[in-house]
C-alpha cells in the first residue's frame, strides 16, 4: 500500500497544502521548527484519526481555526481507499470512501502505518505507559476487535475509578462495584489474551532481525509482564478466575487508594537479551538495537497479517541512529515500503534507498517538492 495524495487544511502551522508522493521513497528537508513533524503527523493523523504527539486533538487545529481537515488518497492491493479526518472543537468525524464511520475501529486499519521517531528509542528505558500505547496503537491497527474492546474497557475503567474515589470517602454503593468489576473482567481477559498472542508473534519477527543487527551476537526475548497473575497458557475462564479473585482480594486497598490498581492499564514490557534485561543493564547501544528491532519486526508483522507492507514514517530518527543501524534501517525497507522522512539534511545520509526520493522542502508551513 502506499499514499498518493495528501490534502492538509489548517491543521498545526500548515493553512493549505495539497501533496503527491513518490510509492517508495519521500524525505521532508527543513530546519527545525518549520512543520516537518507536522508533515509526518498528518499522515500518521490520517491513518489513525489520533496523534503521536499529543492526546489533545484541538492543539492539532490551526491557530484561530475552527477546524482542521485532512483527505488522502492511499491504493492498495485491493483497491484505492480514500480517508478523510475532520477535527473541530466540537469533536471529530472519520470518512472511508465519502461514507462517516461511527466508530474509530471501523475506520483504523484502512491504511497502516508504522511511526519511528526518537522518543521510540526510549521504548525500552522509557515509561510502561509508552510500551502499553506501542502495544495498543500497533495492534489495534490490525486487530479492529482489540480496539474495540480497549474503548469498552477504558469507559469502564473511567466508571470504576469515580466509584472508587466516591467509596473512598464514603459514598457509592460496593454492589455497583461488583457490577463494573464483572464488566471490566470480561473485557480485560480479552485485551490481555490478543496481547499475549500478538507478543509472540512480535518475537518471532524481533528475535531474527535482532541477531542480525547484532552480527549474530545477541539474542532478544520480549516477555509481557501483566499486572495480574495470568499465564500466555491459560484460557478464557481461567484467566477470568484469576482477574475476579484479584480485584476481590484488593477490593480495600483500592477503595484506600480510589483507584484501579490491576488490568490492562497497568501491564508492562520486559526485554532481555542474551538473558540480561536490557532496561536495566543493557547499555544504550543495546537498547537501541532493541527498539530498532522492535520496529521493523513491526514492518514484518503487519505485512503477515494484511498481505501488504505498511507505510514508514521515519520522524528525525536517522540522525539518531549510528551509521551501521542507519545503514540496516534503510537495507531493511528499501524497495519494500513507502518511506516518508524528516531531516535537516540528506548529506550525511549516504545509502542507496535514498536515490531517486521525492524531496520536499519545508519552511515555514509551506512544503514545495523539489524537483
Amino acid at each position: 500500500m502506499y499514499i498518493k495524495s495528501l490534502h492538509i487544511r489548517q491543521f498545526r502551522n500548515y493553512d493549505k497544502v495539497d501533496l503527491i508522493f513518490d510509492e517508495k521513497m519521500n524525505v521532508f528537508i527543513g530546519e527545525n521548527a518549520q512543520g516537518k513533524t507536522n508533515a509526518i503527523e498528518a499522515i500518521y493523523v490520517l491513518a489513525l484519526a489520533k496523534s503521536h504527539r499529543t492526546s489533545k486533538d484541538k492543539e492539532l487545529i490551526g491557530w484561530d481555526e475552527e477546524f482542521a481537515r485532512l483527505h488522502g488518497q492511499v491504493l492498495r492491493t485491493s483497491g484505492s481507499v480514500e480517508l478523510d479526518v475532520v477535527i473541530s472543537t466540537k469533536g471529530k468525524k472519520v470518512k472511508l470512501n465519502g461514507l462517516e464511520q461511527r466508530k474509530l475501529s471501523e475506520y483504523v486499519g484502512a491504511v497502516n502505518v508504522v511511526m519511528f521517531a526518537p522518543e521510540d528509542l526510549n521504548l525500552v528505558k522509557g515509561s510502561p505507559q509508552l510500551r502499553r500505547r506501542f502495544i495498543d496503537m500497533e495492534l489495534g491497527q490490525i486487530s479492529p476487535i482489540y480496539l474495540h474492546h480497549l474503548g469498552l474497557h477504558n469507559k469502564v475503567l473511567q466508571q470504576r475509578n469515580f466509584l472508587l474515589k466516591d467509596l473512598q470517602i464514603g459514598k457509592g454503593s460496593k454492589e455497583m462495584l461488583d457490577i463494573l468489576t464483572e464488566q471490566l473482567v470480561e473485557l480485560a481477559v480479552q485485551i490481555t489474551k490478543r496481547r499475549f498472542v500478538f507478543l509472540g508473534q512480535l518475537q518471532k519477527w524481533a528475535e531474527g532481525i535482532h541477531r542480525d543487527i547484532s552480527r549474530g551476537k545477541e539474542q532478544l526475548k520480549i516477555q509481557y509482564k501483566p499486572s495480574v497473575d495470568v499465564l500466555e497458557e491459560m484460557d478464557l475462564p481461567k484467566m477470568k478466575e484469576v482477574f475476579f479473585n484479584t480485584y476481590e482480594s484488593k477490593k480495600q486497598r483500592e477503595i484506600a487508594r480510589g483507584v484501579t490498581l490491576f488490568g490492562p492499564q497497568r501491564d508492562d514490557l520486559l526485554f532481555f537479551v542474551n538473558d540480561r534485561d536490557v532496561q536495566t543493564y543493557g547499555s544504550q547501544g543495546q537498547q537501541r538495537t532493541t527498539a530498532l528491532a522492535v520496529k521493523l519486526a513491526e514492518i514484518e508483522l503487519i505485512h503477515a497479517e494484511i498481505g501488504e507492507y505498511p507505510i514508514l514514517l521515519l520522524d528525525d530518527v536517522l540522525s539518531e541512529l549510528d551509521d551501521y543501524r542507519q545503514s540496516h534501517l534503510l537495507h531493511t525497507i528499501q524497495q519494500r515500503v513507502q518511506t516518508f522522512v524528516t531531516t535537516t539534511s540528506i548529506s550525511g545520509v549516504n545509502h542507496e534507498a535514498l536515490n531517486g526520493a521525492a524531496i520536499f522542502q519545508v519552511d515555514q508551513g509551506t512544503i514545495t517538492n523539489d524537483v
